[in-house]
């Protein structure tokens, strides 16, 4: 094995112990605590920048994650491992919409059972409102009318609940979902099918089939920001609930490590514990908003959000069920438009052209 390989490796197996010990306590606080302890953000803040049990820790993890990105860039390990990766997930790229239709409808569906509405911090009766739109997400039916429809509710929803912020993905993912609309398989697909065909019944009492391939023409060309408005969305929902859920309210992010005892999972101060998951989770939101290593912030959202799962039974699955389908979108799309993944690809792509063939 070279040194290389050695390196790469050795700096992977950090990152990953880091990511054990801070992604349990990633979740939606209010979910699994219903009390919080007695202190302020100011004074956490100015105790733990002094202490250096707290700050210590935090500058390792951050040097070893950034000697894991300059060895990367520097020693290009496992080149055919990960083209081969990449060229997988697009295989996947016509499931893309499907995948986001389930990933909302779901929630919606089981928030109008559960009787809350949209987060389960919210206790709004509006169950038939919340299961019809998930029932018309998941069957694919109006697509791109739905998930606009769902948006408005949402977004009116917070100016009387703020509390519905804790499920901000909605945004980012209902404009995806309106971007790119049904896919396959999916009601709007077969009815247009059906529509299309000369001679149907149908096809003469359809009133919207002409309106509706006008419209997918005109916005067919705006289908390639998917990536761009998925990983935006999934990214500023980082940022939102690692500083605000525990950075600025740091009693309940240490409640919930006391509730769970999870200083004996990882024997370090709660305090660690706080700062390491909401600087780990904003930071992982604007890597996601600037589309740095964009499939492999994905892949370790997914591995909190697994993690998570595991560690806080209490904390509902259906409130992570958003967040699990856009990681997953992002881990077959990649950074897409307006990304540093992508402007990396572009110059990789012309530095291999400008350099002459081997004899």
């Amino acid at each position: 094995m070279s040194r290389a390989t050695r390196l790469a490796s050795g700096c992977c197996t950090v990152i990953a112990l880091l990511v054990l010990a801070v992604g349990s306590v990633m979740a939606h606080e209010e979910y699994v605590v219903d009390d919080e302890h007695d202190v302020g953000a100011a004074e956490f803040l100015t105790d733990a920048v002094v202490d250096p049990f707290v700050v210590g820790p935090l500058l390792a993890g951050a040097i070893v994650s950034l000697a894991v990105v300059v060895g990367y860039l520097v020693f290009r390990p496992f080149p055919k491992d990960f083209a081969a990766f990449r060229f997988a997930m697009r295989e996947y790229t016509d499931y893309v919409p499907w995948l986001l239709r389930i990933s909302f409808g779901i929630p919606l569906i089981g928030a109008g059972f559960g009787g809350y509405f949209i987060s389960p911090a919210v206790d709004v009766q509006l169950r038939i409102l919340q299961i019809a739109l998930g029932f018309l997400l998941l069957f694919g039916f109006a697509t791109r009318l739905v998930a606009l429809v769902t948006l408005v509710v949402y977004l009116v929803g917070v100016v009387f609940e703020p509390q519905l912020l804790l499920q901000l993905e909605f945004v980012g993912g209902l404009l995806a979902i309106a971007l790119v609309g049904s896919g396959r398989p999916s009601a709007d697909h077969v009815f247009s099918r059906v529509a299309g065909t000369p001679g149907t019944l149908y096809g003469r009492i359809d009133v919207v089939y002409g309106r509706a391939r006008a419209f997918k023409s005109w916005i067919e060309p705006y289908e390639q920001f998917l990536p761009t408005v998925t990983r935006i969305g999934l990214g500023v929902t980082f940022v939102y609930l690692g500083v605000s859920q525990k950075l600025l309210r740091p009693g309940i992010a240490l409640s919930v490590v006391d509730n769970y005892d999870l200083t004996a999972v990882v024997p370090v101060s709660p305090e660690l514990w706080v700062m390491g998951a909401g600087l780990t989770e904003a930071a992982l939101g604007l890597a996601l908003i600037a589309g740095v290593f964009t499939r492999a912030g994905a892949a370790t959202a997914i591995t909190m959000f697994t993690l998570t799962l595991f560690a806080l039974p209490d904390d509902p699955v259906l409130a992570h069920v958003a967040l699990f389908g856009m990681a997953s979108v992002l881990l077959i799309t990649g950074g897409g438009p307006y990304s540093v993944d992508n402007r990396m690809t572009v110059v990789e792509d012309e530095v291999e052209s400008a350099t002459p063939s081997p004899a």
